[in-house]
């Protein structure tokens, strides 16, 4: 898959706590049951991937067709 997602850290802090960065920038912080979730996720799936997706940082992979829709079009005078 093109554009696979990355610069995402996370941290777990004593109290359970997630927080994910993104190059370096706070990104999220989870708790309680999403951060248990996560963190049993985290070990079986692709780690860069999930942050993005629990983070809603990722491309869905039509931003050049929105910008290029009539309704999105900028006028070029």
């Amino acid at each position: 898959m093109a554009n696979q997602p990355d610069g995402f850290e996370f941290t777990t802090a004593r109290d359970g706590n997630v927080s994910i960065t993104h190059h370096g920038q706070p990104a999220t912080t989870l708790r309680g049951d999403a951060a248990r979730k996560f963190l049993a996720d985290v070990a079986t799936a692709e780690p860069q991937a999930l942050m993005a997706r629990v983070t809603g940082n990722y491309r869905r992979g039509n931003e050049r067709t929105a910008k290029n829709h009539p309704r999105n079009a900028r006028s070029r005078d």
